[in-house]
């Protein structure tokens, strides 16, 4: 019977192919993409956390298994489609798959047998190199009776439930790194002192405290920290004690900041003075890398602390900052989501013109590195089941590794609620100086302080090489 359907209900819905409309010449096929998220999803399913190891380059087990699963997800929603029953799969593996692979599965009606229903289907996966990785064949019994039902959106599957590792993982990866030397700016407080020295106790970084030494040893008296062999630049006061930090980092006797007791505008002013000697032909901003258990990788969010309301070309720096931020952290194609309050381009919003001009500057060159789109709704940007349900394809949307905020309120209001209302472990860094600048708030746990540090560390390490 021939369908009325036009190409967007075919999407919508799932129809069957009852036994008696089936023919030897019918056939169907689906392709897609092996992510590392399809693995972490069949180790959560059975349990074992190594099926993720086994899912190397050379190919695995829970590979395979992805192979097989999507052939049968080819009979259950196409050919037959819903009411199948599967009876048996004898299936053959040629090639390893890997992650990154586009495979092709495809199914074709072998034989029919009308006493019983049954349906042999031949039964091929093919790799985007044009190899054969799976065949076989299984064997079904079709449905009897028409099934039409909309087609679900999926939920989130969320990995790493806990998400509490991230700090320690961290550590773990720069653990190789010499420590940087640090100008910790009027550390005047317990926190900002503490996570100094602790920074210093985990090999991190190597403190040159500045600020008043009479305020900064009266905080160390009164929690027992132990000062001996670190060295004190007395200044008078904050902006002093911020100026005489820049001075360091401009003759390369330090390698990076940390914010201490003062105000984020007070560090900020001395780093981008212009007889600072630290500004670069990029404009300076913010990054949180953030890593919560609702989502399955660590993400950056930018700018949300800097800078208020950036114009179009402040927000180009802005994103290749993040970029940048991106591959050091181990990130080489990082998926940028240009955020707006609605997905579509709108000239009575702002954001969402910024967002495509943003995009075309991508493809033009301006901004390199990263893949971007936009503009995104938040959801879009990290949920592939509210991607998929506003039809919007697009390789960053539900996966993004970079979220560009339109303004500096819209991103700490983000931020801050994904620290304290989605147990997001965060650290906070300034891009787009001649140094790295560890800025973190007043309130920041001791963990986002440490893990600041680290991220600074990697930094440092990679100006060395390749100067900003």
């Amino acid at each position: 019977m021939p369908s009325s359907a036009t190409p967007s209900d075919k999407l919508a819905m799932l129809r069957n192919r009852t036994f008696d409309e089936l023919g030897t010449q019918d056939s169907a096929c689906i392709e897609r993409v092996l992510t590392r998220e399809d693995i972490l999803a069949f180790a959560a399913l059975s349990g074992d956390a190594g099926i993720e190891q086994q899912s190397n380059p050379s190919g695995g087990a829970a590979l395979s298994l992805w192979g097989s699963a999507l052939i049968g997800v080819l009979i259950d929603t196409r050919l037959p489609g819903p009411g199948t029953i599967h009876l048996a799969h004898d299936l053959s593996f040629h090639a390893p798959l890997r992650i990154g692979d586009t495979l092709k599965a495809h199914v074709s009606v072998e034989a029919l047998d009308v006493a019983t229903r049954q349906v042999v289907l031949s039964c091929t996966c093919i790799n985007q190199e044009g190899v054969t990785a799976i065949s076989g064949l299984a064997r079904v019994i079709a449905p009897s009776e028409r099934i039409e039902r909309p087609r679900s959106s999926l939920p989130d599957i969320q990995h790493d439930a806990h998400g509490n590792d991230g700090l320690a993982r961290l550590l773990a990866h720069v653990a190789t790194l010499p420590a940087i030397r640090v100008a910790v700016v009027h550390p005047c407080d317990a926190p900002s002192l503490g996570a100094a020295l602790d920074a210093r106790t985990t090999g991190l970084i190597e403190p040159v405290l500045v600020g008043p030494r009479a305020r900064i040893e009266a905080v160390a008296a009164q929690e027992g920290f132990d000062l001996s062999g670190l060295v004190i630049d007395d200044t008078p006061h904050s902006h002093a004690a911020a100026a005489h930090a820049a001075e360091l980092a401009r003759t390369g006797k330090v390698e990076a900041l940390m914010k201490g007791s003062l105000h984020t505008d007070e560090l900020m002013s001395a780093v981008v003075a212009r007889d600072a000697g630290l500004r670069t032909k990029r404009r300076v901003s913010h990054c949180f890398v953030l890593q919560t258990p609702h989502y399955p990788r660590p993400f950056i969010v930018t700018d949300a602390a800097i800078n208020l309301t950036p114009d179009l070309m402040q927000k180009a720096d802005i994103v290749q900052n993040a970029i940048d931020l991106a591959h050091v952290i181990g990130v080489p194609a990082p998926k940028v989501a240009i955020l707006a309050a609605v997905e579509t381009v709108m000239p009575s919003m702002p954001a969402t013109l910024d967002a495509a001009a943003l995009c075309k500057m991508a493809d033009r060159g301006q901004i390199t590195g990263g893949m971007l789109d936009g503009p995104l709704a938040f959801d879009n940007a990290v949920s592939l089941a509210a991607a998929r349900t506003k039809g919007i394809v697009s390789p960053v949307a539900g996966q993004a590794d970079i979220l560009v905020v339109p303004d500096l309120e819209s991103g700490n209001m983000l931020a801050k609620q994904l620290m304290y209302l989605g147990q997001a472990a965060s650290a906070g860094i300034v891009m787009g100086a001649k140094v790295p600048v560890i800025l973190t708030s007043r309130a920041d746990t001791h963990e986002a302080r440490i893990a600041s540090c680290a991220i600074a560390l990697m930094l440092a390490h990679r100006y060395r090489i390749s100067p900003p």
